[in-house]
Parts: structure tokens; C-alpha cells; sequence
């Protein structure tokens, strides 16, 4: 299972991930693929995203169950705490850049 969770995506990244993924609201795609089919998602929507951010979400097989990345101006960025991603918070005006 993945989750894709867009803010102020374009309209041409918005039709190419409706595309391969359900959208349950305006800007959540939800969808079960390979590895290798979400990793080419992922790049797609890291590609495309322009000035808008991302959130991609997936099944894994780590303590959480889950893992993430982000991608676009987002302030939520991931991090590495000893093997456990967490969330940093960035203040205003501190926009990160594209992560993993």
C-alpha cells in the first residue's frame, strides 16, 4: 500500500498520479504496487511537483510499518534518529528542499 499526499501540485502531476492511483480526496492517491512501480511514482512525483510539496507513504517492513519521504518545499522534513524516521519541523521562511 502507498499513500501520495500532494499541496499545490500542478494539474499535469495531479492527471499523471490519478493515473496510477486512486484519489479518495482532492490530493490523496492511495494504490498497492511493486517497489519498482513506487519508486517510479516517487520520481515522478519528485519531477513534477514545481512549487507545489509531497508526502509519499508506504508499507515496510521496519518497527514502524511504514516508511516516507518527502519531496517539494515542505517545512516537514524527514529525519534519521537511530534508525527511527522522525519528523523535523522546519520554522517559516526555513522552506526545506527535495529529501528522501
Amino acid at each position: 500500500m502507498m499513500v501520495v499526499v500532494t499541496n499545490n501540485a500542478p494539474p499535469r502531476l495531479r492527471g499523471r498520479l490519478a493515473v496510477w492511483l486512486l484519489e479518495v480526496r482532492a490530493g490523496v492517491y492511495i494504490g498497492t504496487y511493486s517497489a519498482r512501480t513506487r519508486e517510479m511514482i516517487a520520481e515522478q512525483v519528485t519531477l513534477m511537483i514545481e512549487d507545489g510539496d509531497a508526502v509519499i507513504a508506504w508499507a515496510a517492513p521496519n518497527d514502524a510499518g511504514f516508511d516516507f519521504q518527502t519531496c517539494g518545499r515542505n517545512r516537514r522534513m524527514p529525519v534519521d534518529f537511530d534508525g527511527l524516521k522522525l519528523v523535523a519541523f522546519h520554522p517559516p521562511g526555513e522552506n526545506g528542499s527535495r529529501s528522501t
